[in-house]
């Protein structure tokens, strides 16, 4: 399961480094570029619901197999792709087969160890490899580009996705018999939650693209304030909803999932800061680039260690705090650096900090959000979790990145500017978990 994590964390990032070569092979522009990116995440985050329900409709494993093939063949098609149109879509199937294998992998990992201590340790290895996926798919990128050409960057994970489905077939429990109701799947719920957040990046990108005509941004965000609207209707009319409206029941579990968007948004930001920041502001080469944030992998790992500790004493809230804390201070020195011009090294602390915080973070908001799963319904809270990640990234990066660096919308420095807004993410994100009654602590247990 963290392997299938492993390689589908790293093509979120895997690329970002490579976009160049990309324009160059196929002539495409900067803006076209964007999509390589954006269609990937937000088409795996706004499918993600339906990938949790097919699991609990379907079967975890069947699931996990079918999402995991369709990602693999996507992967080989994108290598290959001989235009940027069949790339754009090779990048659209991976987003819609980590849809339907992550929930399903997430939820046989929930439903394998027990609430308490030996959860929290799967959940926090779970956290560590997708976190250094995405920080290791920035190395990977500048490597492979560089030496193999952009192409392995895609090719080079279809022998790995090989051995998960071999191993799924082998040590993944078979599906129980499930009962299965005569209602359709909410298919609309999944294209309305797919429009959504790819009408608003649309929007937002678009606002401060030169030379676009002014009707095409306003018109995406109400699109997409629409299609929002209607992912709710649908949802309250369905016999079968994507998202069951007795999931609000929990409270925790809601604040949890908007509290996840917030924090993935402004860790998702920081990662194209440091991007940015020594390749367009220091001019460093894609691998020297990658290497720096060397540390910032290294530092996950070390986090993922203690997170199950810390959550032992602590208790989730607190770990949460401490993670959401730690993003804004890493933010406050991304900006400090940035204004005073200093060099890499300088970006090392904030390296640090972003990794004390998406290690306490994520791993606290994910214990939350599955807290109290039963094989009903793990696969949609999995789903719901695994959405609120991925489509929080992508949302805000298009919000503080594309205002942050779009001079037609303001004066100021972009990476002061894009700071800001993922800061007051955050603050909303305190605000929110901090008034939620304080959980108890994961009690110690013998295995």
């Amino acid at each position: 399961m963290s392997m299938l994590q492993f390689f589908i964390a790293v093509d979120v990032t895997v690329v970002n480094i490579a976009l160049p070569s990309i324009g160059d092979n196929f002539g495409v522009d900067a803006h076209s570029l964007t999509w390589v990116v954006v269609g990937y995440t937000i088409t795996g985050g706004g499918l993600l619901m339906l990938g949790g329900r097919l699991g609990d409709l379907l079967g975890r494993r069947r699931t996990l197999l079918t999402g995991t093939a369709l990602f693999g063949a996507a992967s080989l098609l994108a290598g290959l792709a001989p235009s940027f149109g069949l790339l754009v879509l090779a990048r659209l199937l991976q987003g819609a087969g980590e849809a339907i294998a992550l929930p399903a992998a997430m939820a046989t990992i929930v439903l394998m160890f027990p609430e308490g201590p030996r959860r929290s340790r799967a959940l926090s290895v779970w956290a560590a490899v997708a976190s250094c996926g995405l920080v290791l798919g920035f190395v990977l990128s500048g490597i492979i580009t560089a030496h193999l050409g952009w192409r392995w960057i895609f090719l080079i994970s279809v022998p790995f996705i090989l051995i998960v489905l071999l191993a799924g077939l082998f040590l993944v429990e078979r599906d129980r018999p499930i009962h299965r109701g005569t209602e359709p799947l909410d298919v609309p719920g999944a294209v309305l939650l797919t429009a959504c957040p790819l009408l608003f990046t649309f929007g937002v990108v678009e606002a401060g693209e030169p030379g676009t005509p002014g009707w095409v941004a306003p018109a995406a965000l109400v699109g997409a304030v629409l299609a929002g609207v209607g992912f709710v209707r649908v949802q309250a009319r369905s016999r079968n909803p994507l998202l069951p409206l007795g999931f609000f029941a929990n409270r925790a579990r809601v604040a949890a999932n908007l509290t996840t968007m917030l924090l993935s948004g402004a860790l998702s930001t920081s990662f194209l800061l440091f991007t940015f920041y020594l390749q367009d502001r220091l001019e460093i080469g894609p691998i020297g680039a990658g290497v720096t944030m060397v540390p910032l992998a290294v530092a996950l790992i070390a986090f993922s260690m203690l997170v199950p500790r810390l959550l032992s004493r602590w208790g989730a809230r607190a770990c949460i705090l401490a993670g959401l804390a730690f993003t804004a201070a890493a933010l406050a020195v991304i900006a400090l650096v940035a204004v005073l011009g200093a060099g890499a090294a300088a970006m090392v602390p904030a390296m640090l900090l972003i990794a004390a915080g998406m290690g306490l973070g994520l791993v606290g908001l994910q214990y939350v959000a599955v807290s109290g799963v039963t094989d009903e319904d793990a696969g949609t809270a999995s789903g719901v979790q695994r959405a609120a990640d991925q489509l929080g990234g992508s949302s805000g990066v298009a919000v503080c990145v594309g205002i942050g660096f779009a001079p037609t919308l303001h004066a100021g420095d972009p990476f002061l500017v894009a700071t800001v807004l993922a800061g007051i993410g955050l603050v909303v994100g305190v605000v929110v978990v901090g008034r939620l009654p304080a959980p108890a602590p994961v009690q110690n247990q013998q295995e």
